[in-house]
């Protein structure tokens, strides 16, 4: 089966700063715009931010393995070298993680490599990668 990209719309309070962190820091590519919307290529997927100035983020949490895990919450699963790649330039960006690169559920299936963060609008984003993608959906 090939995966088609996903599209995904999301708030944020202020696309100055969306175009900042999406396009400068996480080095999405910029597509359409309006003014109350922007268009980014996270990593082949399309996601948009739509303006909403009264936008808050969301404060509920799940417990997964020994962490307060931010629902919701939307990332990309990349290869082990991409995820490095991008915990590397988030860290010395300075980025505060809100749960800090790490391995999860290490030496159990579904083990993987895992980062939280937020944007400046306050949506969460989590970025995972496996040493082997047989074990995205492992139970």
């Amino acid at each position: 089966m090939t995966i088609r990209p996903f599209h995904l719309a999301f708030p944020v309070h202020d696309l100055t700063a969306a175009r900042a962190f999406y396009g400068g820091l996480l080095g999405c590519r910029e597509g359409r715009s309006a003014a109350d919307w922007v268009d980014f290529d996270l990593y082949g997927h399309q996601i948009v931010a739509h303006l909403d100035p009264a936008a808050r983020p969301a404060s509920h949490t799940n417990p997964v393995d020994g962490h307060d895990v931010p629902v919701p919450h939307f990332g990309v699963v990349l290869t082990l070298a991409d995820w490095q790649a991008l915990a590397d330039r988030l860290a010395a960006a300075g980025v505060t993680f809100g749960i800090a690169p790490h391995i999860r559920f290490k030496g159990q299936p579904g083990e993987q490599a895992t980062m939280f963060f937020t944007d400046p609008s306050g949506n969460a984003l989590e970025f995972k990668a496996f040493a082997d993608d047989t074990m995205i959906f492992a139970t």
